[in-house]
């Protein structure tokens, strides 16, 4: 069996293809793309705080005020509409980024006419920032018309205060940092550290069965004087390695990238929040990986020692994408927590951990339940893998 694992490491090792796949495009390119998403998505943000508005009012008479402070401002170009439009149809046609309507009956004098509402039309579909930069203009008239409100009926700082908000909730959080940061983020982790073993293993466990059937080698192999049930495990625990590999070096470029691009209290934050997670907990987050890692080899060595190709190997293996995906996406609704039945549903019990782990709220007794049902669930399909490369129909298909 150890030969057979040392044969298949040594022949990953020699594919540069497979190499680039696990460390080269983990450590360069993936920091690289959301480095190039991050800059792309600052500057299309900048753009559109600093494009210049076309807009149109209808009833400017009525509030020269306001009327006259938006066209003051450099942000906003004024355009006519035609009379008697369809508004809603004229912004639509992108005529105007925004048309503003103002009522018949708006005044600055707010004791005398209560609430006035004010209509925008604009499509709000696109990064444009109407809403929030027009804003800015009315709550500066609003925050004007309050105070002339307050010194007409003659009410103190303390007074304004209280008839603005005459109840007030304070929050007082019994939540740890570590709990606040694990609840934001520790649902997404495991999502990204399954994906990425689940990519990591399908590149070597396509080549090790299905590309051994194209080279001609696997009848080599088998004729061999090793038991089939070692050649299954030295595949198998070659590929496992692939997927651990690959996922441990990604999020860890990913850490240290994140670490080196970050500044002052980011980097303060993130040491805090990482020194909080004892080392105990890294270590069973990393031993609950192995089932996981198991499953995923087990299931695509299978299917590579099932296909007939490499090609059709990989139309296999895309869609185990989605089976990964959804129970994932369990653990991250609310409500599901690592208690009762959750507790033994594979994947999404391990994603649930990794998430208590991290929030450093886990019920170890828990942990029965993660290893049993995952352990078994690995088990089960290591055997299936060795029962498939005995059955001759399937590896001369």
């Amino acid at each position: 069996m150890w030969l057979v694992f040392l044969k298949e490491i040594k022949e990953l090792l020699r594919d540069r293809k497979t190499l680039f796949f696990m460390i080269a495009l983990p450590i360069l390119v993936f920091p690289a793309i959301f480095g190039v998403v991050t800059y792309v998505s600052s500057k299309a943000i900048q753009k559109a705080e600093s494009e210049i508005l076309d807009y149109a009012i209808v009833g400017a008479e009525y509030a020269p005020d306001l009327v006259a402070r938006i066209a003051e401002s450099e942000e906003f170009n004024l355009v006519t509409a035609p009379q008697n439009t369809d508004i809603k149809q004229w912004v639509k046609e992108e005529n105007a980024d925004f048309v503003l309507v103002i009522p018949e009956n708006f005044s600055n004098d707010v004791l005398a006419n209560g609430q006035i509402s004010l209509t925008l039309y604009l499509n709000d579909s696109g990064l444009n920032l109407v809403q929030r930069r027009l804003n800015e203009i009315v709550d500066a008239i609003e925050e004007e018309n309050q105070q002339s409100a307050f010194s007409t009926l003659g009410l103190n700082e303390t007074q304004q205060v209280a008839l603005i908000d005459p109840v007030l909730v304070e929050k007082v959080n019994v939540a740890d940092q570590r709990e606040n940061w694990g609840e934001k983020i520790g649902g997404f982790i495991p999502y990204l550290v399954f994906m990425l073993c689940l990519q990591g293993a399908m590149i070597p466990a396509t080549d090790l069965g299905a590309g051994e059937k194209e080279r001609g080698t696997l009848e080599t192999l088998l004729i061999s004087p090793i038991a089939r049930h070692k050649l299954v495990l030295g595949k198998f625990m070659a590929i496992a390695l692939a997927g651990v590999t690959s996922a441990m070096v990604t999020v860890g470029s990913m850490a240290i990238w994140g670490i080196v691009l970050s500044q002052g209290m980011a980097i303060e934050l993130v040491a805090d929040f990482m020194g909080s997670i004892s080392g105990m907990d890294f270590l069973l987050i990393f031993f609950m990986l192995i089932p996981v890692v198991a499953i995923f080899a087990s299931v695509l060595l299978s299917l590579s020692i099932y296909a007939r190709s490499f090609k059709e190997a990989q139309g296999y293996m895309t869609p185990l994408v989605m089976f990964t995906i959804v129970p994932v996406i369990m653990a991250m609704l609310p409500g599901v927590e690592l208690k009762g039945g959750w507790a033994w549903v594979p994947l999404t019990n391990v994603a649930l951990a990794i998430k208590e782990l991290i929030k450093g709220t886990m019920d170890y007794v828990q942990l029965i339940a993660i290893f049993g049902s995952t352990a078994l669930i690995a088990g089960a399909l290591i055997a299936f893998s060795v029962y498939w490369f005995n059955q001759e129909k399937v590896l001369f298909r």
